[in-house]
């Protein structure tokens, strides 16, 4: 029992120093990917003050909340660390469900700004006082951090640094492109911004049509695909409370059926979901 317990303190350890550093000479949007793409969740979920080693913190605590209360429960230290497995992935998975609804809630969304901000300078609007505008007249689910973006350019005066605060922000490959469509038409200047504008809003309203219309008909293979995960792991719970059923998976043979149906769970689940989900947009405009 001691040994397990500095075995999971040892791992827990390392994983938080290994988040904190990355390998030198490589190139940024590469060399921190995961962690970037783990922030860009948690912003995205409504938790920009989270960081990535916090949320691998949260998990190993939970995982050693879940061994400690099954394996006392069901007196299998085994089935206990099968269930800790299950819950270490528990904060992901809720960063990653809420930050897939809240995109696809903006998703109907980004036009709006789009159009907001083509009004704003078909009106004569500077380019930072028509992203402004649009913390005051934008969708209101959006305001914030287009009001913090105007807050940040009445205190400094510096455009380029406050897209780069609101780009964060958003963490969203959408507000990408057009925040660097703004920056480009800073930089170089024409007189094309808006009908570029507006190309681009009748293009995100065709690209979320079709994506709600392919998501509503394939989100039965999603479902079906966590309910094929979940099954065997409730079957599991219901056997654990039976004596005889946790002394045989304390052997050496139940050792090895819960690994491989832990490993077959993993990798069919993960077939399911790629085979059933539209694939995700990813931030090159970083």
């Amino acid at each position: 029992m001691d040994a397990l317990w500095g075995i999971v303190l040892g791992v827990g350890l390392f994983l938080v120093w290994w988040s904190l550093w990355v390998p030198s000479g490589q190139p940024r949007a590469s060399r921190d990917g995961w962690t970037a793409r783990t922030q860009d969740a948690l912003v995205r979920a409504g938790a920009p003050s989270v960081t990535p080693a916090a949320l691998i913190v949260t998990s190993i605590g939970l995982a050693v909340v879940t061994w400690i209360l099954i394996a006392g429960l069901t007196g299998s230290a085994v089935i206990g660390a099968c269930f800790a497995v299950i819950a270490a992935r528990g904060p992901f998975a809720l960063v990653s469900a809420r930050a897939r609804r809240r995109a696809v809630a903006t998703r109907e969304l980004w036009p709006e700004v789009v159009d907001s901000l083509a009004s704003g300078i078909r009106a004569g609007l500077s380019l930072p006082e028509a992203v402004g505008q649009v913390g005051v007249r934008g969708p209101e689910a959006l305001r914030e951090p287009f009001l913090r973006f105007a807050e940040d350019y009445r205190a400094s005066g510096r455009f380029q640094d406050c897209l780069d605060l609101l780009k964060a922000r958003l963490a969203d490959p959408v507000a990408d492109r057009i925040i660097e469509t703004l920056r480009l038409t800073r930089e170089v200047g024409g007189t094309d911004v808006g009908r570029v504008l507006r190309t681009l809003a009748a293009f995100l309203r065709d690209d979320a049509r079709l994506r709600g219309e392919l998501e509503a008909r394939q989100s039965w293979t999603v479902n079906a695909a966590r309910l094929a995960v979940a099954a065997p792991w409730i079957v599991l719970a219901l056997l654990a409370t039976q004596g005889s059923t946790t002394a045989a998976y304390d052997s050496a043979a139940g050792v090895a059926v819960l690994v491989i149906g832990g490993a077959c769970t993993v990798v069919a689940y993960r077939l399911m979901m790629r085979m059933g989900r539209l694939p995700q947009e990813r931030r090159v405009l970083r």
